[in-house]
């Protein structure tokens, strides 16, 4: 008698089975929601932070840390309190030595974004990227795959540096932690050697809270069920038929514009525009509220409105 195996092997050969097959498609080109990045014209610098790691003696420190998309540019850098006035200058001091990227990437953090309590926050970080020429790109939130190279990044730097030796003080952690990426920016160097180019950091740059935000934001957004995504603070329709799907929604602050993209994982070359709508910031003083009180080991992020 025929085995089980044998039986379902004669009834595919002929068809009759009506058994669902999974489709499995390749996975679209890394950055594929950015057509200059996805073509390698650009490159894209993604940030996070690695919170509450205990340090012995000391209390509760944090890391930023950051890496290129299709170059070799990595960093990380702990501190005490990895809030925005400690992100600014590491930005800072991180494209003066490696260059300017076309993107920057990050979370949906009130660090990088700014408060969310009032609509049209423009934050620190984003003023700054603005004023270097660098658009910040938001990840969607609740979504797979488009923070994983930094996350990856963030297990490879604990599972180095962090679990892998004592460190006596803060001091001593910057130390293993700047040996680790050199190391690993030589070795990605070798492997990547036809990096997009990066411009240059301006000689004499000073950053200007108040002067007004030009050039692109960047959001990355589910839709819902009516088709509609939300951003700084308000609700644009996207599609009424583009439900629970993923979109680029450009905010084009020289323009006074937000445009909505599709995006498709298995189509990942056709990005049609799906809708346009006037928005304007408001012409408004930026606020940096003071920072509270805390334990150092608790110590969050200052909010900030404008």
């Amino acid at each position: 008698m025929p085995s089980v195996r044998t039986i379902g092997r004669i009834l595919a050969r002929h068809g009759l089975l009506d058994g669902r097959v999974r489709v499995r498609r390749r996975a679209p080109a890394p950055g594929w929601y950015l057509p200059a990045v996805r073509e390698g014209r650009a490159e894209l610098d993604s940030f996070d932070v690695i919170e509450d790691l205990p340090l012995e003696g000391f209390g509760l420190c944090q890391v930023f840390t950051g890496r290129a998309l299709l170059g070799p540019a990595v960093g990380a850098w702990p501190a005490a309190h990895a809030n925005t006035t400690a992100i600014v200058e590491f930005l800072q001091a991180h494209w003066r030595g490696q260059g300017l990227p076309a993107y920057a990437q990050f979370d949906n953090d009130t660090r990088f974004q700014g408060g969310h309590n009032h609509p049209d926050v423009v934050g620190r970080v984003m003023r700054l990227c603005l004023a270097l020429g660098v658009t910040p790109v938001f990840a969607p939130p609740l979504q797979q795959g488009f923070q994983g190279m930094i996350e990856h990044f963030n297990g490879l730097w604990q599972q180095k540096v962090w679990q892998r030796f004592h460190h006596a003080s803060l001091a001593a952690l910057e130390t293993a932690s700047r040996r680790f990426t050199e190391a690993y920016q030589e070795r990605l160097a070798r492997q990547r050697p036809d990096a997009p180019p990066r411009r240059p950091f301006p000689a004499s740059f000073t950053p200007d809270w108040q002067a007004t935000p030009q050039g692109q934001i960047i959001y990355l957004r589910l839709t819902n069920g009516h088709g509609t995504v939300k951003l700084l603070g308000h609700e644009f329709l996207a599609d009424p038929l583009w439900q629970h799907r993923l979109v680029r929604c450009e905010v084009d602050l020289d323009a006074h514009q937000v445009r909505c993209y599709r995006l498709r994982r298995k189509e990942p070359t056709e990005q049609a525009l799906l809708s346009t709508h006037a928005h304007r910031l408001p012409a408004r003083r930026f606020l940096i509220a003071p920072a509270k009180t805390k334990p150092a080991s608790r110590a969050r992020a200052r909010p900030e409105l404008g």
